[in-house]
């Protein structure tokens, strides 16, 4: 007798679950959904005015203050807010040729220089705190202020970014800030900006925001080469959401809340959890954790406080909170009170982690939680590709939105992902040329997709790995990197952070491997501050690793899949050489450049005493 199916919580789905499949002549394939995108406003502050005025007490957002306690701002509020600081904008002269550059992290300041900004028809630029804060050599944020050209840059506190505004920051340039001062520059104050009565001026600039308005300007992580700021129109940003809705229309019924960390510099915070919030009414309640040892704390005390009735987080986010949910019933009881649906984006979940999800809500609330997902990018706004049908696993995408079309094109052995609808960006800000958008006008996304069923296209797709990052061994052998990548990860759970595979050229496959400090101390039974290199050293952490390193041995069918090699890495990696995203996300090929002796190392056998080598078969 079959097992029964599982019981999952209602929710309501549409969109994106059947599409058209129409091989071309030239091989590729192009796909798109079979259902219409519906008629939605074209600018994003239509929305804030229509739940200014249907619901003008309604929490937008909210954030702790210095006390704890939580501080609100009313859509009546944002929308005051958003005209008073738009004519501060334009009186000092900001317009389409001079945007806002916002260099700190989500808060209710930021939130409103935004809309304000959208209001005025300036562009906004949120540029990521890492690389003020955590940069040594502030390069990146240097090269953003020269392409941006900023009328105004806004920081929250001026000690805290007062070494970057004197490193990147021109004399000249109008500064903003929330709190503090920085010593030798005159800087503005938000609350003057906020206070500020508005004109006609306003008006008859909101007028002039249309579809093709640049809203943001979005920059790339720039790991293998400088930053490009990624133009983000008002048609990108509306039509988006109108996806998201028609693949969502849970998110229409009720006015979703939303208990959120991910950084508003990067497309998926700023553009789709802020974006979702406002077109459909809803709450968000700004979550200053994050998955890091330090501040995963303050995600799990604000996940008991607020009921999400949706809930984002990137795979690792979902790893801290399900072990989390383990030991913590205020935790379960709340998470699981009236929560609709997990989404996740970024990278892979791995599946045991999706399945301890399930057996923690059906033990919790007698039902599951549908884990739902998809493909997107910067340049896509982001929403693309969504996976919200009964059979998704890890790694699935799905089918296409509506109203976006895919292109798969055949690359070597695998067929590359391009985009083409009115999600997609024009180009990058005073980039012009430095898109990849083919003849027919797809953006061509580098990324790797394949049918989960070919006799079943309606399926979906899945995730196959970045294009650039496969490379060929010595015997002519294609390594696919994506799915080995995330099946070294799921095997060394808890241990294991993230691996980089080597081998171009060679004989057989390595991994650079980055530890997870916090757990490996633990297994270690050393304090939180012994040195790493120590901590790698350490008897049960050589036994675990070499046994991981063995399983992956032993479960290659052929060079192309067989490890044969690790190192472990106590050098973290760092931003300033490209190595890793604010977000936390390694980039491969910058790890392997900036690594070369360590690789040669590594395939040559005279690498240091965390070298690990894999079992050798009699």
């Amino acid at each position: 007798m079959s097992a029964a199916a599982p019981r999952y919580r209602p929710v309501a789905l549409g969109g994106s679950l059947d599409a058209r499949f129409t091989p071309q002549p030239d091989g590729s394939l192009w796909i798109e959904s079979t259902e219409s995108l519906q008629a939605h406003p074209l600018r994003l502050t239509d929305r804030l005015q229509h739940w200014a005025a249907r619901a003008p007490e309604r929490t937008l957002a909210a954030r702790r203050d210095a006390t704890g306690s939580w501080r609100h701002l009313s859509y009546r509020d944002a929308v005051h807010g958003a005209r008073s600081i738009a004519q501060a904008l334009l009186d000092l002269g900001l317009g389409p040729e001079r945007p806002l550059a916002i260099l700190s992290d989500n808060d209710l300041e930021h939130l409103l220089l935004t809309l304000g900004a959208m209001w005025a028809g300036v562009p906004c630029a949120p540029v990521s705190p890492a690389y003020s804060l955590l940069s040594q050599d502030h390069a990146k944020l240097r090269h953003i202020l020269g392409l941006l050209a900023p009328g105004l840059v806004f920081a929250a506190n001026g000690p805290a970014y007062a070494r970057a505004i004197g490193a990147a920051l021109p004399p000249g340039t109008p500064l903003a800030l929330a709190g503090g001062t920085v010593e030798g520059r005159h800087a503005l104050r938000f609350a003057d900006l906020l206070a500020t009565t508005p004109t006609d001026a306003v008006e008859a600039a909101h007028a002039m925001v249309g579809p093709d308005t640049v809203a943001k300007i979005l920059f790339t992580s720039g790991s293998t080469q400088a930053p490009k700021g990624v133009i983000n129109t008002q048609r990108m940003l509306c039509s988006n959401q109108q996806m998201i809705l028609q693949c969502f229309p849970c998110l229409g019924e009720t006015p979703p809340v939303l208990v959120d960390w991910l950084p508003w510099n990067h497309t998926f915070g700023g553009n789709h959890n802020v974006g979702l919030t406002i077109w459909n009414g809803g709450t968000l309640y700004i979550d200053d954790g994050k998955p890091t040892p330090a501040l995963i704390d303050t995600t799990l005390r604000n996940l008991r406080e607020i009921a999400p009735t949706v809930y984002f987080n990137v795979p690792k986010g979902f790893e801290e909170i399900a072990n989390a949910l383990e030991h913590d019933t205020v935790l379960r009881d709340r998470l699981f009170s009236r929560v609709q649906m997990f989404f996740f984006a970024g990278a892979g979940l791995s599946q045991p982690v999706w399945d301890q999800l399930d057996r923690l809500a059906e033990a919790t609330c007698g039902e599951r939680i549908r884990m739902l997902t998809g493909l997107g990018m910067t340049e896509t706004a982001p929403f693309a590709i969504c996976a919200n049908g009964d059979d998704v696993r890890s790694g699935h995408i799905g089918l296409p939105a509506p109203g976006l079309q895919l292109k798969l094109v055949p690359s070597g052995d695998k067929m590359e992902l391009r985009y083409r609808g009115p999600n997609v960006t024009p180009g990058y800000w005073r980039q012009a040329g430095t898109g990849s958008f083919d003849a027919d006008g797809f953006y061509a996304s580098g990324d790797a997709v394949r049918l989960v069923d070919p006799a079943d296209p309606q399926r979906g797709l899945a995730f196959d790995g970045r294009i650039a990052e496969d490379f060929k061994l010595a015997t002519g052998t294609f390594v696919s990197v994506g799915p080995l990548r995330a099946r070294a990860i799921t095997v060394g759970d808890p241990c294991v952070q993230d691996v980089v595979v080597t081998g171009l050229n060679r004989s057989e496959i390595g991994l650079l491997v980055f530890p997870r400090a916090d757990r490996c101390r633990a297994l270690a039974g050393l304090a939180a501050d012994a040195p790493l290199a120590e901590v790698l050293a350490a008897a049960p952490v050589r036994a675990f690793f070499q046994r991981w390193i063995d399983l992956l041995h032993d479960a290659g069918t052929g060079s192309a899949t067989r490890v044969a090699r690790a190192l472990l890495l106590a050098e973290p990696p760092a931003i300033d050489r490209g190595e890793v995203t604010d977000k936390g996300s390694i980039n491969q090929r910058a790890v392997l450049a900036c690594r070369a002796a360590l690789v040669e190392q590594l395939h040559d056998g005279s690498a240091p005493g965390l070298f690990l080598p894999g079992r050798r078969s009699s």
